[in-house]
Formats: structure tokens, sequence, C-alpha cells
């Protein structure tokens, strides 16, 4: 009698927190809404880009300007780890604001993951440091999954980067559990920089309290660049809407790439469409997930999609990382945004489209060595999924509005 009235007690504690949670993430997510703005274009800008899809390659890069910088660094990531990669990050920023540059660094609640001892030996040496979208009343659920996905570096606004990587040893394919590691990511300059200037500087203020949004020396005079791109900012919007467009616009081929894909009714539904009108889409995502529910999320989508025509293709070199999408070959969209429903409708994101034809041929090279690296979904392989796996696809379901 007494095991039955303390397994009711647990249960009717455990229906109220659900509840909670419930009615917390509904509520702060229709105020949200009501309070966004309708989504617009972002503007054109004139610069160049240089595309990235080796995590060495990158830092190595970063690690170059960061070398170079006189004035200032500005640096966001969702994840920042206390490994090799990361010291080496954070002893170059340290160095530099020894030197007297104005260094800011500022990392997601969630992924920041260094010891204290760390945190103030890097605050002592001069790098301003801040931890953005911590976890607050009165909409604690919603705001604990509501994280600032956004990577963007900006140094002496002159050169900024933005793309998939995080500052982790993963990322450079030192982890044996994930092998090799595909991302794509971006060192932008030209007028553009200043767009990317402005979003780390708003999200800067947000979780700083520090208001420098405007000032002369963080905007300089921009040279033009030979490509035509836009820089688009997300606060749990407009991802959507902007890849909506992107799908309602392919005529003839359509790339996704995605380590996550859970896109939603309206999104699979432009999908369909897009297919069924002859445009040919192929969608990579890893085989291998790192997260246990994710993969399972995007399975209940497969076999629609499939038999409209969409090609379902799993990485399976290592982990796929990479967020793209890819318009006949004319318009090439890279950026923080995963292809669900977190990205987008709960995540500060920041994507960069580019519209320029010979730019993306270099793109589509290293797409086509990723499609070679992927196994391709059937409905065969889709109906011999266990009972267990579709159980999960079940949860996953459920859940998907989070994962």
């Amino acid at each position: 009698m007494i095991l039955l009235h303390t397994i009711l007690i647990i249960l009717a504690i455990f229906a109220l927190i659900c509840i909670w949670f419930i009615i917390d993430f509904t509520i702060a997510r229709r105020l949200h809404e009501k309070h966004t703005p309708p989504y617009t274009e972002p503007p054109v800008r004139n610069s160049d880009v240089q595309f990235f899809a080796r995590g060495d390659k990158l830092f190595n890069h970063m690690f170059g300007e960061i070398e170079q910088a006189e004035d200032h660094i500005h640096m966001l990531f969702y994840i920042f780890r206390a490994d090799d990669i990361s010291k080496e990050m954070i002893n170059r920023l340290m160095d530099k604001a020894r030197e007297g540059v104005e260094v800011r660094l500022m990392v997601d609640f969630m992924g920041f993951r260094i010891s204290r001892k760390l945190k103030k030996e890097i605050r002592k040496s001069g790098v301003h440091l801040s931890i953005t979208h911590r976890p607050s009343l009165p909409f604690l659920f919603y705001s604990a999954n509501k994280r600032n996905h956004r990577k963007i570096t900006v140094i002496d606004g002159r050169t900024a980067y933005i793309g998939g990587y995080n500052v982790g040893d993963e990322y450079l394919g030192r982890d044996p559990s994930f092998g090799p590691w595909r991302d794509y990511h971006l060192c932008v300059t030209g007028e553009a920089v200043n767009d990317l200037q402005d979003i780390f500087l708003r999200d800067w203020e947000a979780a700083s309290g520090e208001d420098i949004i405007g000032e002369n020396r963080y905007y300089p005079e921009q040279k033009p660049g030979s490509k035509t791109i836009q820089i688009l900012a997300s606060n749990g919007s407009h991802i959507e809407d902007a890849a909506l467009k992107l799908i309602k616009t392919a005529e003839n081929t359509l790339i996704i790439g995605t380590p996550y894909f859970v896109p939603g009714r309206e999104v699979k539904n432009a999908l369909i469409q897009a297919a069924k009108r002859g445009v040919d889409i192929r969608v990579i995502i890893p085989k291998n997930p790192d997260h246990p529910l994710v993969i399972h999320a995007a399975y209940p989508y497969f076999r629609e999609l499939i038999e409209a025509g969409v090609n379902i293709h799993m990485y399976f070199q290592g982990f796929y990382h990479s967020k793209a999408i890819i318009v006949d070959d004319k318009v090439c969209d890279i950026g923080t945004a995963n292809f669900d429903k977190r990205s987008f409708r709960i995540n500060r994101e920041v994507n960069c489209l580019i519209h320029n034809e010979q730019w993306i041929r270099q793109v589509m090279v290293q797409v086509n060595e990723d499609l070679n690296r992927s196994d391709r979904v059937t409905i065969e392989h889709l109906n011999n999924r266990s009972l267990l796996k579709r159980g999960k696809e079940t949860l996953a379901s459920l859940l998907s509005p989070l994962i």
C-alpha cells in the first residue's frame, strides 16, 4: 500500500512537471510569435567569400587572422570545449588581449564547457567574457531550450567568419567516436562584415549589458567585394520562411545538407511539390547521428518524400554536420541553421546566401564528394525497420520540436 502511494505521488509530480513544461513553452512561444515582425528579404551586399570544408584549414586561417588583429576580436560560438583546439584558441585570444587588442568572447550557456578556474584566467588576461542565453524566469523551460546557435567571429571589422564549426577537437576529426568531421564554414570580407558585426554586438548587449552598437570604430568603411550575398539573422523565426522560398523557387536541382532533418509539415509538403514538378532533390544527413533520437525523428518524413521522388542520402564516412541549401547551382545558403524545427522556430541562427554560380561550383565539388560517401535510403530499408526503431520514431516525433 505504501509503495503504491509512493508511485502515485511520483506519477502526479511527473504529470505536474509535464503540464508546467507544456504551459511554459506554449505561452512563451505564442508571445514570441506575437512580437515577431513579418519576414523581409535581408539586404544585398557586395562581398568576397572563402569556403572551408575542413576544420584544420578553417582554424589555421582563423588563427592567422587573429595573429594580425590590431584593434578588436569579437567571437561567438555555441560550443566551446576545454580540449586541445579550445585551449589553443583561448591562449591566442588571451595573448592578443595582453597586447592591448580588445577581445570579446561570447558562448552559449549550454555550450560553454570549461572550468571556473580557466574562466577566471580568461577574464584576468583582459578578455571580455560573456555567457549568453542563461535560463531565466518566468519561462524557465522555454528559455532553457532557446539557444544562441550562432557562430560569428569578426576581426578588426574587416574579416568575419560564419558557419557550422564550433570550437572543439571533434570538429577537427580528433574524436574517434565521430571520426572525420564534415562541416561547412565561410570567411567573409567586404560589405557583409558590418552586418555580422551588428548581429554580434546586439547579442553582446543582450548578454552583457554593454551597448557599443553603432560605434564607428567597429564599422569601418568596407571595400565592396565581387560576390552578391545576403546575411539572414533569425531569432526563432524566418529561417523556415527563407527555406520555403528557396524550395519554391527551385526549377532543376535542390541540395539540402543538414545533421538534423526534422522539417515539419509545411516544409515537407513544399519538398514534395517541388519533386512532383520535376526538381531533382537530394538530402544529405549523417548515418551515425550525435543524438540518440535525432535520426528517429527524421524517419517519419522519409516515406512520403521518397515516394514523391526525393533522394535521401546518409553520409557514412564520419559525422556530417554541414548546413547548406543549394538551388539550381545559382543560390547557396550556408550558415548555422539546421533543417529542423529547433532552428526554424526556437534558436538564434545566422545564415549567408551567396548568389554566384561560379563560386557555388567549389561547394558542389564538395557536395558531390559527400554524396559519393553516402548510402541512399530506400523504401525497402524503411520496411525493414524493427518495431523497436519504429517505436523510437513515435517518441522522437513527439519530442521533435526540442531535439
